[in-house]
């Protein structure tokens, strides 16, 4: 089974591993690394990271999420590649919504890539989430294809 927790600053490495990990599939977007320790450290500072790991303690999965005004932002949901395919992003989710109606958030909204391959939009409406826009990257971002934001969202009962 998987056990579930908080992430500390001890696990600002092993969370950029696995998101950098994870995200290997925008490298035709996007040229670095998803992620620095430095880049973590500032998710830290503004939300939480919800660790996934193995009995043996290693860090198979992880989502951010970031609480304001009864809205839950969900991001970097990451799952290493070893573990992907097997079932584990339903758990996440699940207790990624769990941690937002705990907050007292009413709404849970993500956005993924346009042109990311495969694109995670029909991935996400399986869990209930719906399209609110299109929108354009910040100009802080340099893709390397043209690309938009999808954003989407779920009301959470």
């Amino acid at each position: 089974s998987v056990a579930t927790r908080i992430a500390t600053d001890a696990d600002v490495a092993a969370i950029r591993q696995v998101i950098n990990a994870a995200f290997v599939v925008e490298r035709p977007i996007f040229d670095n690394d998803r992620i620095d320790d430095a880049g973590v450290r500032d998710y830290m500072a503004k939300g939480k990271f919800l660790l996934h790991e193995e009995p043996a303690g290693n860090l198979i999965a992880c989502v951010y999420l970031e609480v304001s005004n009864g809205l839950c932002y969900l991001g970097l949901l990451s799952i290493s590649p070893e573990h992907q395919g097997k079932g584990l992003a339903p758990q996440v989710m699940s207790v990624a919504e769990d941690f937002a109606r705990k907050a007292n958030c009413h709404t849970i909204w993500l956005r993924t890539l346009s042109a990311r391959t495969p694109p995670l939009r029909s991935f996400y409406e399986r869990f209930g989430y719906k399209l609110v826009e299109m929108a354009p990257l910040p100009p802080i971002f340099h893709p390397k294809i043209s690309c938009q934001f999808v954003v989407m969202e779920k009301r959470l009962a």
